[in-house]
């Protein structure tokens, strides 16, 4: 697979993650016992907004591979 075939897919699949990992964070942040407390909250939003950062560095890191010589 060429570098550009591996950029396109990477990036539908980066933009399939980021719509998802929001969903499901809107989803948990209405949680009635987070949204309760403030603290909780404050923690949540910390990890949800930079969780998405660890499942998306191998499709990054898979996308910037270089083309095998052949």
């Amino acid at each position: 697979m060429t570098i550009r075939t591996r950029k396109f897919f990477g990036t539908i699949a980066l933009l399939v993650l980021v719509v998802v990992w929001s969903l499901l964070g809107m989803t948990i942040a209405q949680t009635p016992w987070l949204a309760g407390s403030g603290l909780l909250q404050a923690i949540f939003y910390v990890v949800a907004g930079l969780g998405w950062v660890l499942p998306a560095m191998p499709i990054v890191s898979w996308m910037s591979r270089p083309d095998r010589a052949t």
